[in-house]
């Protein structure tokens, strides 16, 4: 055909107009948006208390500048930090900052960027109070991470391309600590992606309390296999270069049974800029999640796991001579719980460790010499998070208490009494001033937003900082009807849940269900604190929403936990399966309108719900899930299944793809291209095997985004699709 003719034939064919195109539109994107954050975000108050615990630091409304107030009074008492008003280096604004330990300097950083979640790389600038001087924290090194300020607050380390740097902040040099940091080989100071993702934690550096030794955990990660995945342009901050030939994003990743990363203990001497390794015993310290000082510079206290992390030891360490010995040590009949390291608190004469060892999590007080103290919270209870003591003796800790779905503060004075020094239902939670005199206090409940106060450690109200009344007033016609239930277990447990209904329900109608869950070990959905977001508006659109926490999941005690262990996807499976049997006695709803939703674990049992004998479901929705244990990373899946050297019968159990091909209900799958989570291999690998025994799902994909799907309206986005998937398949 001529071009004559190639054009005469593309003038019949009628465009794309925009009223075409905005019909194209999903309208619930933008109904959605309002129930998804950020404008469905609580406030919460940007404070900071001071070293003294009678003050605080707050960012000015304008957020130019850090305000000091006094915490009793509230009165301004000056301006800790102005960057209008700076001397030497002149900044136009700042993300974020740190006080040094006598609030002599602040730390502000600029212009941070990700690594993982949790990790960044930002512009640093020291500020000096008294002098009002503001200068880069590095100039060798534009970028830095993990910052970490001397107890004397006169020096930082910092970590730069994987190497650990001191700037001596009294006389503006910089010295290396270390030098052998290779990429994908040798990490100092900072942690792999494994670390950070499972272990919750970035850095790995602590100071001597007499600011003389600094001590890191070094990382080889040279035989972790390397994980690759691909980039492309995007459309959400594009990266034009990948616009016509994608680029590859590499990284260490070990998967369950492979190959992790290699870590040791080291000190640097300040004085004599000489390194030693603190040598563990032969067998320990496999994994090192935590080191930290205790209250001396001979006390570098080591927090250490074997590979199965069943077997917690505490060792306390001298530095400079380097002698090792065992302090305390924790066994578990299936895993030791993150929060056993993550909470461990050091005090002048013994420290605060948590523990299921009679069955509940409860929080420890044990000397250096390894023998217990004192029991801290309460039996039968598992206690949550702890806060420190006071001078009188006062303990203060959280717990989920008096129901597994309430997290209540509670105060244990020397008489063994326990008093709840915040509401004992919904959600508390608390930042304590040092000397713990002080708290900033924040409670929502199922029917509350967020309110955040300054209050007294016995729970007196000083003032209210952040009520969200504005949050309040424009979301009150968005909430739906919303209350908890209690679901008898496949086992016979007794289970909670709540439920979702309509704001105009009506006993009389008959209506579609999805089953919301997340199941995996240790987590929580069923809990009495705010939120808004897609239940509500799928609620709108007439549908109920039914969320049951099964064996697994946390707040009640080691058992019911740990049910799970070295079996993922058989209880869970079984309780939400007995939860929508429930659903379906409801006389206001349709059995056979019946659907399940997950995202990440949720995901992963959301598939093996749909691929159960006698699937309920109607339609199954899996976002970015895990769909064999055998593909995600050590850390995690080891925590809870052993090796799949170990466990094979149980890996086979457990996957969704060895159950593929039993899926009982219409499927849609969606991930994001970036995940370096729960790689995308993981939905990919499921929907081959669907495809080769010709079995059908649908499938939709996020280029560029993570584990979290969230930026540039993806969210809602993620929602929508969903929505327009059950209305097709349960309307």
């Amino acid at each position: 055909m001529k071009l004559r003719y190639i054009a005469a034939a593309l003038a019949l064919i009628p465009l794309c107009s925009s009223a075409t195109i905005g019909a194209m539109r999903d309208k619930s994107v933008g109904a959605l948006a309002q129930y998804t954050a950020p404008a469905a975000s609580p406030a919460r108050p940007d404070v900071v208390f001071m070293p003294d615990g009678e003050s605080y630091v707050e960012r000015s409304a304008d957020g130019k500048s850090l305000i000091i107030k006094e915490i009793a009074s509230g009165k301004e008492t000056g301006k800790l930090f102005d960057v209008t008003y700076t001397r030497e280096t002149q900044l136009p604004d700042f993300e974020g900052f740190m006080l040094s330990p006598d609030a002599s300097k602040v730390l502000v950083w600029r212009d941070s960027r990700s690594i993982y979640r949790r990790s960044t790389t930002a512009q640093y600038y020291v500020y000096e109070v008294r002098s009002r001087l503001l200068k880069p924290l590095s100039t060798a090194h534009p970028r830095q991470s993990v910052p970490l300020f001397s107890p004397d607050s006169r020096m930082i380390a910092f970590v730069a391309e994987g190497n650990i740097y001191a700037a001596k902040l009294d006389y503006g040099t910089e010295v290396a600590v270390t030098d052998d940091a290779e990429p994908g080989k040798i990490i100092n100071g900072a942690t792999d992606w494994t670390y950070e993702e499972e272990f919750g934690t970035t850095s790995l550096m602590t100071w001597a309390p007499d600011n003389l030794t600094l001590c890191y955990v070094r990382t080889d990660e040279s035989d972790v296999p390397l994980y690759t995945l691909p980039i492309y342009a995007g459309t959400c901050a594009p990266e034009e270069q990948y616009e016509l030939y994608p680029g590859v994003m590499s990284y260490k990743y070990p998967v369950a049974g492979k190959p992790n990363s290699t870590v040791t203990v080291h000190s640097y001497d300040v004085e004599t800029r000489k390194t030693k390794q603190v040598e563990l015993p032969s067998g320990a310290g496999y994994y090192i999640p935590r080191i930290e000082y205790g209250p001396k510079p001979s006390m570098l206290m080591i927090s250490t796991l074997n590979r199965d992390q069943n077997r917690f030891e505490l060792f306390q360490a001298n530095p400079k001579s380097t002698v090792t010995r065992s302090v305390y040590t924790d066994e578990a009949k299936a895993w030791i719980q993150e929060m056993v390291y993550s909470t461990l608190t050091f005090g002048e004469n013994s420290f605060v460790v948590a523990s299921d060892a009679d069955g509940f999590t409860r929080f420890y007080e044990y000397s250096y010499a390894g023998a217990k103290i004192a029991d801290i919270s309460q039996p039968g209870v598992d206690a949550t998070v702890y806060y420190g003591s006071d001078a009188a003796g006062n303990r203060y800790f959280q717990a989920a208490a008096p129901r597994p779905m309430d997290r209540t503060i509670y105060r244990l004075d020397r008489k063994g009494v326990y008093t709840a020094v915040s509401a004992d239902k919904g959600t508390s939670a608390a930042e304590f001033a040092p000397g713990c005199r002080y708290m900033v206090l924040s409670y929502n409940a199922i029917d509350k937003v967020p309110v955040y106060s300054l209050n007294k450690a016995d729970g007196k109200e000083i003032r209210v900082l952040e009520d969200n009344a504005a949050l309040a007033s424009k979301t009150s016609s968005l909430q739906p009807l919303k209350e908890f239930i209690t679901v008898r277990g496949d086992g016979g447990e007794e289970l909670n849940g709540y439920i979702v209904k309509p704001r105009d329900f009506s006993a009389s109608k008959r209506y579609p269900v999805i089953m919301s869950q997340y199941s995996g070990p240790g987590s929580q959905q069923v809990l009495d604190k705010w939120t808004l977001d897609w239940e509500a508006y799928f609620a709108s659109q007439g549908y109920i929403i039914i969320c049951v926490d099964g064996r697994g999941t946390g707040g009640r005690g080691a058992a019911f936990r740990t049910a799970v262990y070295k079996n993922l996807g058989h209880y869970e499976t079984l309780d939400q399966l007995a939860a929508a049997r429930y659903a379906a006695s409801l006389p206001y709803v349709d059995a056979s309108r019946i659907g399940i939703y997950g995202w990440s674990y949720g995901g992963y049992e959301a598939l093996m719900c749909a691929s159960a004998e006698n699937c309920p479901y109607a339609a199954a929705v899996a976002i970015a899930p895990v769909t064999d244990w055998r593909f995600y990373d050590t850390v995690y899946t080891e925590r809870f299944m052993l090796t799949p050297q170990q466990n094979e019968r149980g890996y086979t159990d457990a996957s969704a793809i060895g159950r593929a091909l039993h899926l009982g209900c219409p499927l849609l799958m969606m991930y994001g291209t970036a995940d370096d989570n729960v790689h995308p291999a993981n939905t990919l690998q499921y929907v081959s095997t669907l495809q080769s025994a010709g079995i059908l799902c649908d499938m939709f994909v996020f280029p560029q985004m993570n584990h979290s799907i969230n930026g540039c309206n993806a969210r809602a986005v993620v929602y929508a699709r969903m929505l327009s998937f059950f209305n097709d398949k349960l309307r």
